[in-house]
């Protein structure tokens, strides 16, 4: 290991701890750690602005300000308050019913949307019904991450991971569908479950304010119809934009930016009102981490342990799939499953088509995209949901600590691994 792998690692390593215990603002945090990295010269100071594969991923930073926008927006329609107010009739006020709910709308959109862009919408939501029972929404925030997680895996689209490796392997939309769709489904059907199980503490059941829900008017929190249908226009085109963007060879990012523009121009809502609404804070520490990621990347050090798997695994498929799905759920929920997807992506071609079989070596993409997807629960800075959501909460004032996330988010990694391992072993390697 060279001088500056060790430098990178150190501080890597230090900032992570710093993050992990919360004793310091984690914005602080990065914003030390990535200065440090490009002093010390082991974050390349010419790349960090500019370079797709060791500096700042612009792509996600400028997609989640163009879709904090739409929401900061979409928030003065009242359509939050009224769908709060209609999940939380529609549960009767019963917990773990309202959280079912939300996971389902979470789940079936993610795959659809992208995952960070549902948290987006659904996250203020749950506070306001939350907020009417009376009752914690962290919970019910923390079930929505990991169920749009789960969701996402689904699609070519669903979760950023997928993106980078459907362009890598050549994989298309329908590819995604066939061999991910029935793996996700049943995950999310058995989380659905656990989570039963998972929260049972905080499913008390309060009849007097569940009535008081009952009693409200959903439609009342309609304050503007004509605001509301314009920006929902805005927001389907948005939509078709995202579900159509590799037909147009357009980024989401700038659909997203071009959205939340015109959104703002048709509704001549207030321009400062609405970036207020948005969180500059996550947004900076995801610039921040990308810089910490990248030096790791630019020393060598994620591609030494793709490297040394490489050799481990050897041309023994089997082991090759478990190794990446589990490897990858691993380091997945310590790295931002985004640069991690893309360091390993040609890590994992090299394997399939350079192993003994190449035909039949094609499922450890799966095992792979299962791996990073199912990896990004695994703790509170593992995907761009997680992140994104907590930041949400915290803004709410329903604080979720570090380790708040983390302890159910290990569990859901663990559990939604061990049954895609099962997935992946019965469907390609059993029954091939």
């Amino acid at each position: 290991m060279t001088m500056s792998s060790i430098i990178a690692l150190a501080i890597f390593v230090a900032a992570f701890a710093l993050i992990a215990t919360e004793k310091i603002n984690k914005v602080i945090v990065v914003l030390v750690a990535s200065a440090a990295m490009v002093v010390t010269g082991v974050a390349p100071a010419n790349d960090i602005f500019y370079s797709h594969k060791v500096g700042v991923d612009w792509d996600v930073i400028l997609l989640l300000l163009g879709m904090m926008i739409v929401v900061g927006v979409l928030k003065q329609t009242g359509i939050f308050e009224y769908l709060g107010i209609w999940a939380g009739k529609k549960s009767k006020g019963r917990p773990y019913r309202l959280m079912v709910m939300f996971m389902l709308i979470t789940a079936i959109a993610s795959p659809i949307l992208d995952n960070v862009t549902i948290i987006l919408l659904v996250v203020p939501v749950t506070v306001v019904v939350c907020n009417r029972l009376h009752v914690a929404a962290q919970p019910y925030i923390i079930a929505e991450i990991l169920a749009s997680n789960i969701g996402g895996a689904a699609t070519l689209i669903g979760d950023p991971p997928n993106i980078i490796i459907g362009n890598r392997a050549g994989l298309s939309f329908n590819d995604f569908l066939v061999h991910m769709l029935p793996i996700v489904a049943l995950t999310f059907v058995l989380f659905v479950v656990l989570t039963r199980f998972l929260f049972r503490k905080e499913f008390d059941y309060n009849p007097e304010y569940a009535d008081s829900v009952m009693t409200l008017q959903e439609r009342r929190a309609i304050t503007d119809r004509a605001l509301l249908i314009k920006c929902l226009t805005v927001l389907t085109l948005i939509i078709a934009g995202f579900t159509l963007h590799n037909v147009l060879h357009v980024q989401p990012a700038i659909i997203a930016l071009i959205g939340a523009l015109v959104m703002v121009l048709v509704t001549g809502v207030d321009v400062e009102e609405v970036l207020a609404e948005v969180a500059w804070g996550t947004l900076v520490f995801f610039a921040g981490l990308f810089i910490m990621v990248g030096a790791l990347v630019n020393t060598g050090i994620i591609e030494s342990i793709g490297q040394w798997a490489i050799g481990a695994v050897g041309h023994d498929y089997t082991l090759a799939g478990g190794t990446l799905l589990f490897g990858s759920a691993l380091v997945g929920a310590f790295f931002d499953n985004i640069p991690y997807a893309t360091t390993m992506a040609p890590i994992v071609d090299v394997l399939v088509n350079e192993g003994s079989d190449p035909r039949n070596g094609g499922f450890l993409w799966w095992a792979f995209a299962l791996g990073a997807d199912f990896g990004g629960n695994g703790t509170a800075v593992a995907a761009s949901a997680n992140v994104v959501g907590i930041g949400l909460a915290n803004r709410s004032g329903h604080r979720i600590t570090f380790w708040g996330f983390t302890k159910y988010g290990i569990i859901t990694t663990i559990f939604s691994t061990i049954i895609a391992w099962i997935y992946v072993y019965l469907r390609y390697i059993v029954l091939a």
